[in-house]
């Protein structure tokens, strides 16, 4: 790998034998992937997905405390994935002992991202993007990100150049200010493998088409095409919120790190179907084919028969407008059902910073009579905990079916189960 006069005097232990080591890393990251030359990260912030203090981290944490003591920093403050558990959130005696071992180093923890630069209390979720909390790359950057969801959302949706790294490797590249550059950084790269026609009768589950997309081009790039009429071609919250809840059922059901969608993401707007490789294999999507994918989901309950006893709602984190809408999607249900409160305890996860904004509005009251939670945490790291794994959990995420024991439901099938009496 060639690299700048400067480069090799950090990689010769000039600025210390800790950036050393973090530049001989990162020269065999890139190089197991064919890089030749590292590129300046230009982001404002950086994030982090390493976001619990798990007590068999402990290596990761002795890392973090060698990056302090030896002053080797991120060169840019950084927001990180949610924290892994809140009070507020039900769950049982045992399940909140079982937090208190697992998550035994998150003082620990908390301390040493001050330390290390954390942007400010509000910065922990998975969606650092949202203009309330405010990591919003611009096209063109280059990024050190690891989090699935942002990174896809960062390249599609903003036009942000970053690969699918590991949590070390995220920080290593925010701490010298390099990543190599191979992937997503480079433009042959972004280009589409996959021509994607939608062919539905309605506008598509966000969570189940982006399943069906993952699923089919794992780790390749898709151009979708027929999606814009049902979503628009103007990236505002409602659609952006779309985005988010695809991108992020893309990354985890297969492995994409960027999508093009026809008329609407920005390299798609500007280059067309120039964007698409030649001989791109193409893919058709029909009600028939989400009806397939969504019957394929498995159910790995202990008792596949048993009543849910818990619901989550926002993996990724859910949008202001999402938060108002499904407010007015449970009270509409609740009047539909006959009931007064939610029927299953039911918990929506947002930033901290656009609860802050929720609360402003009348949405927050009327949310709060119907029994709904809204908290902080990370699904994902609540539900992974030995006593929590075994709770029958119902959500509407594609990513937290994935990667938990939750079943999955569409939008409209968990605002009906939550607001119907249990039988």
């Amino acid at each position: 790998m060639f690299l700048t006069e400067e480069q090799q005097s950090i990689l010769d232990g000039k600025q210390g034998e800790t950036k050393a080591k973090i530049m001989k890393t990162l020269i065999k990251y890139g190089e197991l992937y064919g890089a030749e030359k590292m590129v300046p990260v230009t982001q404002e912030y950086g994030h982090l997905v390493t976001n619990a203090g798990v007590i068999s981290w402990k290596a990761a944490f002795n890392l973090m405390q060698r990056l302090i003591d030896d002053g080797a920093l991120p060169k840019e403050k950084f927001t990180l994935d949610p924290r892994p558990y809140d009070k507020n959130v039900p769950c049982s005696p045992l399940e909140k002992l079982i937090f208190k071992i697992v998550y035994s180093q998150q003082k620990r923890y908390e301390k040493q991202l001050w330390q290390l630069g954390k942007k400010d209390e509000d910065a922990h979720t998975c969606t650092c993007y949202q203009k309330e909390v405010g990591n919003i790359p611009k096209k063109g950057d280059v990024l050190s990100w690891a989090e699935s969801s942002a990174v896809v959302y960062a390249n599609s949706v903003l036009g942000a150049r970053c690969n699918r790294n590991s949590g070390i490797l995220e920080l290593f590249g925010s701490v010298l200010g390099l990543v190599p550059a191979f992937g997503f950084i480079l433009d042959d790269n972004r280009k589409a493998d996959w021509i994607v026609e939608v062919k539905t009768t309605k506008k598509p589950e966000a969570q189940i088409l982006g399943s069906a997309i993952g699923m089919k081009v794992v780790d390749q790039v898709p151009f979708v095409k027929g999606l814009d009429k049902f979503i628009g071609n103007i990236l505002d919250e409602k659609t952006t919120s779309y985005l988010k809840d695809f991108g992020a059922a893309t990354a985890s059901n297969g492995a994409v790190g960027l999508y093009h969608i026809e008329n609407l993401t920005p390299e798609a707007v500007e280059l067309g179907e120039k964007i698409i490789k030649e001989g791109a294999k193409t893919y058709v999507i029909d009600d028939a084919e989400l009806e397939r994918v969504k019957a394929s989901y498995p159910v790995i309950w202990e008792d596949p028969n048993a009543v849910p006893k818990l619901c989550f709602i926002g993996c990724p984190h859910l949008s202001l407008v999402q938060l108002i809408e499904w407010t007015e999607r449970i009270e509409e249900n609740l009047k539909k059902n006959g009931t007064k409160k939610v029927t299953i305890p039911t918990v929506f996860t947002t930033p901290t910073a656009v609860k802050k904004e929720f609360d402003k509005t009348e949405y927050a009251e009327r949310l709060k009579k119907t029994g709904v939670v809204v908290s902080f945490i990370c699904p994902l790291t609540y539900s992974a905990s030995p006593g929590s794994s075994k709770v029958p959990v119902i959500t509407n995420s594609n990513k937290f079916r994935t990667y938990s024991t939750a079943r999955y439901y569409t939008d409209e099938e968990i605002a009906d189960y939550i607001t119907k009496e249990v039988k």
